[in-house]
């Protein structure tokens, strides 16, 4: 799997939310190899696009599309300022993946310090958090390449998602979630989805 991530301010959700509507009406059938999006704005304007598809060249082909470019130069006017893009060729799932039954997405990002150990430590806490954590549906992280590192987390909602981070950490998962922390440089950035706008392809049913 290959994730663009995109993400900027804007100052009209609505507007945003229509373009991204009409991309996976219009656009969408169009593109071989999209597999699915995860977007949607935070309480401070901070608008959060996750696009799956099979492979780079996949993403590729669709950027090259001239229809791409026509709705991106239209779409780029609703942001307020720079917008950021990251393509992501190394991206793992946890639990479930991801589910446009989610009712709350939760989006982390950080530079992380040893890629390798982050994905073995979510590997090794699997089993324990399925249990542990009904409310968390899945999830996928992806790394940019050059130290930095998203994660997209599925909850079934944010109460479900809030009550669960109030809970006492097992020892064992105690320990995992001490060590996950400390392959971060710095505290993590936090964007909470309250609406999230979730699209998937017929094909990766």
């Amino acid at each position: 799997m290959f994730i663009q991530v995109i993400q900027g301010q804007v100052g009209d959700a609505g507007e945003m939310r229509a373009a991204l509507d009409r991309w996976h009406t219009e656009l969408a059938p169009g593109v071989d190899g999209w597999l699915g999006t995860t977007a949607g704005v935070t309480d401070d304007g901070m608008f959060v696009n996750t696009a799956r598809f099979e492979s780079q060249e996949a993403a590729r082909r669709n950027s090259e599309r001239p229809e791409q470019g026509q709705w991106w130069a239209e779409t780029q006017k609703l942001f307020s300022g720079e917008v950021t893009f990251h393509n992501c060729a190394e991206v793992y799932t946890y639990l479930k993946g991801g589910s446009d039954a989610a009712g709350f997405v939760q989006v982390m990002q950080g530079r992380i310090r040893d890629p390798r150990r982050m994905r073995e430590i979510t590997a090794q806490s699997e089993r324990g958090m399925a249990a542990f954590r009904p409310d968390l549906i899945g999830g996928f992280a992806a790394l940019h390449g050059d130290g930095g590192y998203t994660e997209v987390a599925y909850f079934t909602s944010e109460q479900a998602a809030r009550e669960g981070e109030g809970k006492e950490l097992p020892s064992e998962m105690r320990e995992l979630f001490e060590q996950w922390k400390d392959l971060f440089e710095g505290e993590p950035t936090y964007f909470d989805l309250r609406d999230p706008w979730l699209y998937s392809s017929p094909r990766s049913a």
